[in-house]
C-alpha cells in the first residue's frame, strides 16, 4: 500500500510540471494583459514601471525560469488583482470556503444517489426502478447553469425560502449544495442500481436468502459492499468534477470561494492567480483520486495485486 502510494506521489511530480508549463505559456501567450483589463493605464511610464514591478519586462523564458524557482519553494507570487496580497494568501482564505461547498455537495450527491439508486435495485422494471431512474435521467441532462438560476427563481424569489446569495447563514449552503451535487446524484444513481443488480445476482445472496437472511440484511450487510464499488472508482473524477463545478455555482451564488477568486482572475488576466489555482487544484485532484484508489483496494483486497 505504501509503495503505492510512494510511486503515485512520484508521478504526480512531472504531471504538475506539465501543468505548470502548459498553463504558464498559454496565459502569456493570450492577447491582452493584467494592466488591460480595466480602466487601461494610458501613461506609458506607469505600465512599465508595473511592469517591471511584476517581472513583465522580462523576456518570456527569463519569466518562465523566475516562476519556476519560486515554485518549488512553494511561492506562487503575487496576485495582480488583489493589491498587497500574495496568491497563497487568497488561496489559504478562499479554499475552506470551496472545501465547504464541496463537502455539502458530495453529501447531497451520495444522499440522494445511493438511496435512489438501491430503491431502483431492490424492484426493477418496476415503477420504483423507473421513477428514479428518470429524475436521474434529468439530473444529468440538466447543467449547474441551468438549475442554478431556476433554484433561484423557485426558492429565493417566489417563495422567499433562502437567500438568493451569500454564504453567512446555514441556509444559504442549501441551493448551492443542491445545484452543485443534483447532477453527480444522478449518476451515483445510475452506478449504484447497476452494481447492486450486479451484486444481487451473485451466488453468495442467495445463499444469504437461504439461510433466512430478510431482504433488507441481505441489501445492507450483503450486496451493498460489493454494489458500491462502481460508486467509488467514480469518486475521484466527481470530486473533481464538483471542484471544477464549483467554478460557476460559486459565481451564480456570489459566494467567496476560490472558484469565484479563479473566474475573476481569468477576466482580469491575473496570471499569478490563474496560475496558483490551476496548480493547487491539480495537486489536489492527484491526492483526491489516490485517496479514491486506496479505498477501493480496502474494499476489494484482490485489487492489490493488479
Amino acid at each position: 500500500m505504501w509503495k503505492l502510494i510512494f510511486l503515485r506521489l512520484l508521478k504526480a511530480v512531472p504531471v504538475l510540471f506539465v501543468i505548470a508549463t502548459i498553463t504558464f505559456f498559454m496565459l502569456r501567450l493570450t492577447p491582452g494583459g493584467p494592466f488591460d483589463r480595466e480602466k487601461p493605464i494610458k501613461d506609458p511610464e506607469i505600465k512599465k514601471q508595473l511592469e517591471a514591478h511584476y517581472g513583465l519586462d522580462k523576456s518570456l523564458s527569463s519569466q518562465y525560469f523566475d516562476f519556476l524557482g519560486k515554485l518549488v519553494v512553494g511561492d506562487l507570487g503575487p496576485s495582480f488583482k488583489h493589491s498587497n496580497r500574495q496568491v497563497n494568501e487568497v488561496i489559504i482564505k478562499a479554499f475552506p470556503v470551496s472545501a465547504e461547498l464541496g463537502l455539502w455537495s458530495i453529501m447531497v450527491a451520495l444522499a440522494l444517489g445511493l438511496t435512489a439508486g438501491m430503491m431502483a435495485s431492490v424492484k426493477p422494471n418496476s415503477i420504483l426502478d423507473y421513477t428514479p431512474m428518470t429524475l436521474a435521467m434529468l439530473g444529468i441532462c440538466v447543467p449547474t447553469f441551468v438549475m442554478g438560476p431556476i433554484l433561484i427563481l423557485i426558492f429565493s424569489l417566489k417563495l422567499e425560502w433562502f437567500n438568493a446569495s451569500g454564504w453567512d447563514q446555514w441556509s444559504d449552503r442549501v441551493l448551492p449544495a443542491l445545484t452543485l451535487g443534483g447532477v453527480y446524484a444522478a449518476y451515483i444513481a445510475r452506478l449504484t442500481r447497476g452494481g447492486m443488480l450486479e451484486v444481487m445476482s451473485q451466488d453468495y445472496i442467495r445463499t444469504a436468502r437461504a439461510k433466512g437472511a430478510g431482504e433488507l440484511r441481505v441489501l445492507l450487510k450483503h450486496a451493498l459492499r460489493g454494489g458500491l464499488m462502481p460508486v467509488v472508482a467514480f469518486l475521484g473524477p466527481a470530486v473533481a468534477g464538483l471542484i471544477s463545478g464549483s467554478f460557476v455555482v460559486e459565481t451564480i451564488f456570489q459566494i467567496p470561494g476560490l472558484g469565484r477568486h479563479f473566474v475573476e482572475a481569468a477576466f482580469n488576466r491575473d496570471y499569478t492567480m490563474v496560475m496558483g489555482t490551476v496548480l493547487f487544484f491539480a495537486a489536489l485532484i492527484i491526492l483526491l483520486n489516490l485517496l479514491v484508489d486506496v479505498l477501493q483496494i480496502w474494499l476489494n483486497p484482490r485489487l492489490r495485486n493488479t
